[in-house]
């Protein structure tokens, strides 16, 4: 039931736990493994927490299995909540900020853009856009200043740009690009493994999709990010652990 990435944040190790029964965002002190504190709640979905900081309130925002939570991360003090619920419970991608939107996406929902308000000690979200044609369903997007670079599910996988402020797609590729794909930045540009072993380097502009390079690297399924080490690349596939150089 839990798939998350543990956080470190000003001196606190930050998890959430549980399964579909019920589970808990619990922080803990890192040298002793003391509790500080705990929020009760949903299970925790397959993503993994951010930091965000807005108003000068640290804003620990998590995806439980059936919504979205910001959480002062401080005090455990839950802030916010934006109702998230599916059908399988597969609340996986992890959320990002670009521009100061907040960005959550689901497969079977879309992706959503939310501003984060406040009046007074209190906190709502406001919900900026829905883009239906392009939801995520594993893999995490890539910020770059107000845009999203990421994989959307439909069209058997096709990598897309959006404008964080509006929704709206920069381009997005004609799709059957694999089940999956994991995302990072590098330099000037994005690269991108997908599950078909394929290492795609991928210039990072919202003027057109732009494909500098295309590796063959695996011939078994890929589905661990690729480590970018220096002169070269490490690939998990299905069968073992490979490093490829890239001089």
């Amino acid at each position: 039931g839990t798939a998350m990435l543990p956080i470190l944040d000003n001196g606190l190790l930050i998890v959430h736990v549980g399964d579909d029964d019920g589970g808990a965002v619990r922080a803990l002190d890192p040298g002793t493994g003391d509790e500080k504190w705990a929020l009760p709640g949903h299970g925790p979905g397959y993503a993994s927490p951010i930091v965000t900081v807005v108003g000068g309130v640290r804003h620990l925002v998590t995806m439980t299995d059936k919504a979205v939570l910001g959480i002062d991360a401080q005090s455990g003090r839950q802030l916010w909540t934006i109702p998230f619920p599916d059908e399988w419970n597969e609340n996986i991608v992890t959320p990002v900020v670009a521009g100061g939107v907040l960005i959550v996406s689901g497969t079977r929902k879309g992706t959503f853009g939310y501003r984060l308000e406040q009046s007074g000690p209190q906190w709502t979200t406001r919900q900026l856009w829905n883009n239906t044609d392009l939801p995520m369903y594993m893999s995490s997007p890539v910020v770059d200043g107000n845009l999203v670079y990421g994989f959307g599910s439909k069209r058997k996988g096709q990598l897309f740009c959006i404008d964080a402020e509006t929704g709206v797609a920069k381009w997005t590729t004609e799709g059957r690009g694999g089940t999956n794909a994991a995302l990072q930045s590098a330099g000037p540009n994005l690269v991108v493994l997908t599950t078909d072993g394929e290492l795609l380097v991928v210039r990072r502009t919202p003027e057109k999709y732009e494909e500098v390079k295309r590796y063959k690297l695996a011939e078994s399924q890929t589905w661990a990010h690729p480590v970018l080490v220096p002169g070269g690349v490490l690939i998990r596939d299905a069968t073992g652990l490979t490093l490829w150089s890239l001089k």
